[in-house]
């Protein structure tokens, strides 16, 4: 049995990883991320509101708004993702078995960037829902009025829930059906854009943690792109080594990054009764 491998291999397992990666992330586009960070925190700076005042007459000293400066701290986190195998225990490469392995290491590290943001989410203190009823149109109402009053942009919104919320947009017909608005959810299954809100759909079967969860209330999250910030040091990264006492190769996966909440009034929790 051979214990090298080849700088092709390994470039070819690395691609795969990425290619495998970029598809399965989920959040990464609904924020604002900084990428090539260098140490373990990130600060994103927050600048306050300013208001207009009359002008007193002419040559009067005019008035600051003194406007607030803040920082809010992203941490960056270790995280990485191994296994060893021995798809690589030859000098030839059954390539198959590279993607699947490939599969599964970009999956977790995709699984926990997303964690990361919503981790970060969950820090708001803005919350809309009794979390006793499905997930409804009067609650995603609810939530763009909140987004509304505090005039949080109206493009890049994006509303975050799980497969049991969106069960309940497909069997609520003020919702799917035609009758009363073009979005037909019924036609493939899912939903893509609906109240200015585009939506992302996170599993309950992550062992990561997912959405929020307290016995049957599930929280979803509605904000805007640039209430979350996600600090990324080193985007995921792949290393194959030889481990001799193995007898086998330790294929890994790396990632270090970390999201902070900049703005919490973008930032609206809508709990719902989970199912």
């Amino acid at each position: 049995m051979s214990n090298q491998l080849s700088t092709v291999q390994a470039e070819e397992f690395d691609t795969e990883v990425k290619h495998a990666y970029q598809g399965m992330q989920t959040l990464r586009e609904c924020v604002k991320t900084r990428n090539n960070v260098v140490g373990d925190k990130y600060d994103f700076r927050v600048m306050g509101k300013g208001k207009a005042t009359q002008r007193a007459g002419a040559s009067a000293d005019v008035v600051p708004m003194n406007v607030s400066h803040g920082l809010k701290v992203a941490t960056l986190l270790d995280y990485e993702a191994p296994e060893y195998t021995d798809i690589f225990n030859q000098a030839g490469v059954n390539f198959d078995e590279v993607e699947e392995l490939a599969y599964s290491i970009a999956g977790a590290m995709g699984r926990r960037d997303d964690q990361s943001i919503i981790d970060a989410l969950d820090t708001t203190t803005t919350t809309v829902g009794s979390g006793t009823q499905a997930l409804d149109l009067a609650t995603i109402t609810a939530a763009s009025k909140e987004l509304n009053r505090v005039e949080a942009p109206m493009e890049d919104r994006f509303f975050v829930i799980h497969e049991g919320g969106l069960n309940d947009l497909l069997n609520d017909s003020t919702i799917s059906s035609a009758d009363f608005n073009s979005v037909r959810l019924l036609m493939n299954g899912e939903i893509d854009t609906f109240m200015g809100f585009k939506w992302k759909i996170i599993g309950s079967g992550r062992t990561e943690g997912g959405l929020p969860l307290t016995t049957t209330v599930r929280s979803g999250f509605a904000f805007h792109k640039a209430s979350i910030g996600h600090a990324v040091s080193l985007d995921v990264s792949t290393k194959v080594d030889y481990v001799a006492h193995k007898a086998s190769w330790l294929s890994i996966g790396l990632w270090k990054a970390g999201s902070v909440a900049i703005d919490e009034e973008g930032i609206v929790e809508v709990k719902y009764l989970d199912s």
